[in-house]
């Protein structure tokens, strides 16, 4: 693959541990609610994860509007855990203030930029609402990497969008093959990518040989992502 030029990484399950701070902050709002009682932690973690993945994708197709997403999630994923969801407002904003409180690093992630920011210039790309992904920024300083920052609610548009592409495309100054995506989804990051005419680079531990061909690079360790492009 040709030397890049310019590299965009997305934010979350690639640098930081957005699953973790999820569940972590599920675990938490589940033992403050009188309403989780008669039912088990995976019950309503599966449910949760299930319709949250469905919200959004109905919202980056602009089925519903941030609203909808946020009021559903936890209305019907306690309603189809079989608990009362009449606290559901309640619940949804002491999630988000645990959320907050539960962001790391993905291992090996910080090491690299500061390792791939002395050759390269970098930017980030990152699906999610803006003041979220916002204090994830400030909280771990990915401004002090670049200025480059695009976060999809306030481009209009969410990976794997052609526009939000586009868009990076044009702030980044660098034609499209010269350009490296890095990122966990298969679908936003690297099918997004790929559509865009850009490299890509998948953080996976994916096996399976007609999906790792379509990226220019897999890694499942950081330290292998610095490596390939020493």
């Amino acid at each position: 693959m040709p030397r890049p030029s310019f590299i965009y990484f997305d934010i979350d399950d690639t640098l930081l541990d957005h699953v973790a701070a999820q569940k972590n902050a599920l675990r938490h709002v589940f033992g403050q609610y009188r309403c989780f009682k008669e039912i088990d932690f995976e019950s309503f973690s599966q449910a949760y994860s299930r319709i949250n993945t469905g919200l959004w994708k109905d919202y980056s197709l602009g089925n519903i509007n941030r609203d909808d997403l946020q009021n559903r999630r936890f209305r019907d994923s306690i309603l189809e855990a079989g608990a009362d969801n009449s606290e559901s407002e309640s619940i949804g904003r002491d999630y988000i203030m645990a959320y907050r409180n539960e962001w790391k690093w993905i291992d090996g992630a910080r090491e690299a930029l500061e390792n791939l920011s002395k050759n390269y210039r970098l930017g980030f790309i990152t699906n999610g609402f803006s003041e979220t992904q916002k204090l994830k920024i400030e909280s771990f300083g990915l401004s002090s990497y670049s200025d480059h920052i695009i976060i999809s609610e306030d481009v209009g548009y969410l990976k794997p969008s052609p526009e939000i592409f586009n868009y990076a495309e044009e702030l980044a100054g660098s034609k499209g093959e010269d350009v490296l995506y890095v990122g966990d989804n298969f679908m936003s990051d690297i099918q997004g990518g790929n559509s865009a005419g850009w490299q890509t680079a998948w953080y996976t531990s994916e096996k399976n040989d007609a999906l790792t061909s379509q990226a220019n690079i897999v890694f499942s360790k950081f330290e292998q992502l610095t490596k390939t492009l020493s």
